[in-house]
């Protein structure tokens, strides 16, 4: 197998001990830096002449970056990667000059899946508030519509029918496999419209709810977004939550800015639920096998 020359982790990048001790494994040199880089040209001045370049997901990779790192041939995103558009990465531009840029998944879905249960049965039982039915009330045959079936929405829905929810589900396609377990594909309207409880599990910058799919929504509903982004039009869902509704998610990202933070039918936790000691042991495996399946190529 082949080695870098040099990997450089310019910033914090939740890889756990033995991980980054591995690292030593697959290159002569490797700089981990403890703190977020300031602006661009911090970035260039860590890379330097590394020749392989990990981050997560707080710090950008422009091609004015890229194109001023001539021996970096290998970027590793220790985040998620959901599309090139999406990216913290131009990956386009590093593909045109030979540069891979491997990013991973599904580390952390499991915390996320706690938290939706966890803040749905607090919800519904009114454990430190009032119970959202006016009387504490179990998950059976609450209908809850996922939109977004991928791996989190997948298991999100997993989680609420074994609570005995009935599942709808809105995605690109149907899915066989959910249809075998009994969840009905849906419209994205008509899923609004019949739910009691929503759950966004999208891509990061996809926006599906817009001023009409808040209409079709209607009122006294609750509303989760898992994604790291909006899945709402800003106006619309301003609108939306000043009615009888309740909107829970976990980062400021995912609500969209601090404009809906302190308002009473929002709850955000202000902190990733998918970020776990597990998680972070799953997000080191998948970086180390992305690096190790990169040199057996080269």
């Amino acid at each position: 197998m082949k080695r870098f020359k040099k990997i450089v982790a310019i910033e914090p990048v939740s890889m756990v001990p033995s991980a980054e001790k591995r690292l030593h494994d697959y290159a002569d040199e490797v700089e981990m830096y403890g703190d977020i880089p300031v602006d661009a040209d911090e970035i260039v001045r860590r890379i330097g002449d590394a020749d392989a370049v990990l981050l997560s997901y707080t710090s950008a990779m422009t091609k004015e970056v890229i194109a001023r790192c001539g021996n970096v041939r290998y970027i590793g995103m220790c985040c998620s990667l959901y599309s090139p558009e999406s990216a913290n990465v131009d990956i386009m531009y590093a593909g045109e000059h030979g540069i891979t840029v491997t990013g991973i998944r599904d580390y952390g879905d499991e915390g996320v899946v706690e938290y939706a249960v966890s803040e749905l049965v607090r919800c519904m039982h009114g454990f430190g508030g009032k119970a959202w039915f006016g009387e504490p009330s179990e998950m059976t045959g609450l209908k809850v519509g996922i939109v977004g079936l991928g791996k989190s929405g997948g298991m999100i829905a997993d989680a609420m029918h074994f609570f005995g929810a009935d599942i709808a589900y809105f995605a690109r396609s149907e899915k066989a496999d959910a249809g075998a377990k009994g969840y009905r594909f849906m419209p994205l309207g008509d899923l609004l419209e019949r739910s009691d409880v929503v759950f966004c599990c999208l891509n990061k910058n996809t926006v599906l709810l817009h001023e009409a799919e808040f209409a079709r929504l209607g009122q006294h509903k609750i509303l989760f977004n898992t994604g790291l982004s909006p899945a709402w039009d800003e106006d619309a869902f301003a609108r939306w939550i000043d009615g009888d509704n309740i909107c829970f998610c976990d980062t400021e990202g995912a609500l969209g800015g601090r404009r809906f933070l302190y308002h009473p039918n929002v709850r955000c936790m202000c902190v990733s639920t998918g970020r776990t000691r597990q998680a972070f042991v799953r997000l080191s495996n998948k970086v180390l096998d992305n690096i190790e399946n990169y040199l057996n190529e080269a």
